[in-house]
């Protein structure tokens, strides 16, 4: 069954209230799994890093990145709420730490065993290696990135997970985990990567969807997809494409203040697309071509046999004009229709009447 990650992000407003919110929704929905975002402002961004495009035109705010990354932090206090309600309802907790200290929080604190690693923070080697180093479950979006960027990316997990603490980190050694049995047997166990599209919305003619398919032949891991587009059809034909995860934002208002409401799923939309993931999920079955239990019922009445186009005396040649290929009932099959054709009947038969000869 797809894992579906319902993403809360930042669509809390830094409001505890609105993040409990958030989860009773993703509950309600049916999603696995609710995902945040933690972090601290100042270790995340300088002064001078200014909101992305989509950022401001969403939020119609003009101020910097730490500006706006401070309204929308949560407290570590309200983490062990958050993760303490999502226990009682029985949904998963996830979030995606963005500094050093918030990744130490999420694991040592409270004890999360699958992080996921956000697509910017793909390149930032550091927070990989530590990611790496906790043992636990990393599930990896790849938006922004080349192959070669994800293969880096890689080396240097592959590396945190099979080197000992106290190896030296280098280029040579990333490379060196990665191209061993050791290291690539670490990630299958590991890891899971997401394509995505880092845009928000992103334009449908720039999801590229069939790159989930490239990330899992070229890396031989489990591939998922991490959605930012509007609407809930992409979501869904990633699924059918095979992704084994499925990350989508979503919202209590579109109209809310922040950089991510426009962009993300309200709660009827998230629960007509949990819905419908279901659906596919159970409509994918298997791979092998056989009737099902109900197409065994349904064979007598759609399929076709032999029956007498006309009434038949016994001891009379079957002719292609008293024989006929009509749905009837159980006959011979019509793959029969040469073998008898000229042969006698070895009985009387009314026209309609299905031939057993």
């Amino acid at each position: 069954m797809t894992v579906i990650i319902a993403e809360a992000g930042v669509n809390h407003n830094g409001k505890a209230d609105l993040a409990f919110a958030l989860i009773d929704e993703a509950h309600k929905a049916g999603a696995d799994i609710v995902k945040f975002q933690t972090f601290k402002a100042e270790n995340l961004v300088t002064g001078a890093a200014q909101q992305a495009r989509y950022q401001q035109v969403n939020t119609q705010r003009p101020e910097s990145q730490l500006a706006m990354l401070k309204r929308l932090e949560l407290t570590y206090d309200t983490h062990h709420q958050l993760i303490g309600h999502c226990h009682s309802l029985g949904i998963g907790f996830m979030s995606t730490a963005f500094d050093h200290e918030s990744l130490v929080f999420l694991t040592q604190t409270l004890g999360l065993t699958t992080l996921k690693i956000a697509s910017g923070e793909l390149t930032n080697a550091p927070l990989l290696l530590a990611h790496a180093r906790t043992g636990c479950k990393l599930i990896v979006s790849t938006g922004m990135a080349t192959l070669a960027d994800i293969e880096s990316a890689l080396g240097v997990i592959a590396f945190g997970c099979i080197a000992e603490q106290n190896a030296e980190p280098s280029m040579k050694a990333f490379e060196m985990a990665y191209a061993s049995a050791e290291g690539q047997q670490a990630l299958k166990e590991k890891v899971t990567l997401l394509h995505c599209t880092t845009e928000y919305p992103a334009p449908f003619d720039e999801i590229n969807l069939r790159a989930m398919d490239t990330l899992h032949r070229a890396f031989d891991l489990p591939a998922g997809y991490s959605d930012h587009s509007e609407g809930i059809a992409v979501p869904l034909a990633a699924v059918a494409r095979g992704a084994q995860v499925i990350e989508k934002h979503f919202t209590l208002d579109k109209n809310l203040p922040g950089p991510d409401h426009k962009a993300s799923l309200n709660p009827v939309e998230l629960q007509t697309m949990v819905s419908a993931i279901r659906q596919i999920d159970v409509a994918l079955g298997s791979p092998i071509k056989s009737p099902s239990a109900s197409e065994y019922n349904n064979r007598k009445v759609a399929r076709k046999c032999l029956v007498a186009a006309c009434d038949i005396p016994k001891g009379t040649q079957f002719t292609s004009s008293n024989m006929a290929v009509k749905r009837a009932g159980e006959g011979l099959s019509p793959y029969e229709y040469w073998r008898v054709l000229g042969t006698m009947a070895n009985r009387q038969y009314t026209s309609g009447e299905c031939i057993v000869d």
